[in-house]
């Protein structure tokens, strides 16, 4: 009967190599977690809750809190390009804030870059700052008329119907979405840019702007659905 094999034969080359090293201060368990969520958040395209990423690890919602927060932090650090960052009431890798020109120009080298509109982006705001609101509120806000514009947003996923006013007529209710948090990098809509940074928006708009929305003298009919899938 032969002996059995030393098991250093039958081991992987990953087991073979030395255990790394915990940082100071964690648990070795703690430490693969950490890794564990830093990928899931990277590999996911929508912010994900501490209560949906400890539902699918099978993990304490404290515990996943915890360890985000810890590998947010490491983020933060000067030396990563990119940030753990809490989103649309999720978490999700984000570049960081000081480095948007430098990877906006990027971007710009590889394809045509995809923004909106002047009209699109002051509709926008409209909805943002007063949502709920309704096309003919829009309108005697901007003080000019463009169903084009909302079917832009509502195509884009922007902004989504609320339901109805209760008033003559049920014209459609307009709010923005849990897409227009993420395209513009809010955890909620508290974290709306004031008025002034919002002019500094509709300025680099007025000076670069790359998508035509066709005008129109129409306002939706209070009695149609838009297309806000």
């Amino acid at each position: 009967m032969e002996p059995a094999p030393a098991r250093e034969e039958s081991m992987t080359p990953e087991e073979l190599l030395p255990a790394a090293p915990a940082p100071e201060g964690m648990a070795s368990d703690d430490v693969r977690l950490q890794a564990m969520l830093e990928a899931v958040v990277y590999v996911t395209e929508e912010p994900l809750s501490v209560e949906e990423i400890a539902r699918a690890l099978g993990e304490p919602a404290e515990r996943v809190e915890k360890l985000l927060d810890r590998l947010s932090a490491e983020y933060e650090k000067p030396e990563h390009g990119i940030a753990i960052r809490a989103v649309a009431g999720g978490y999700k890798m984000a570049t960081k804030a000081e480095h948007h020109e430098g990877v906006r120009a990027f971007v710009k080298s590889l394809q045509p870059p995809l923004k909106l509109s002047l009209a699109a982006l002051e509709t926008l705001a409209v909805i943002a700052y007063k949502q709920p609101v309704t096309a003919p509120e829009v309108l005697e806000i901007r003080g000019v008329q463009g169903a084009g514009v909302l079917k832009t947003l509502l195509d884009r996923k922007l902004i989504a119907a609320a339901g109805r006013k209760n008033v003559i007529g049920k014209p459609i209710l307009y709010k923005t979405t849990k897409e227009f948090l993420m395209q513009f990098g809010l955890n909620d809509l508290a974290e709306l840019p004031s008025l002034k940074e919002f002019e500094e928006l509709r300025r680099l708009a007025i000076s670069d702007e790359t998508v035509a929305v066709p005008a129109t003298d129409e306002v939706p009919p209070d009695d149609a659905e838009p297309n806000a899938s």
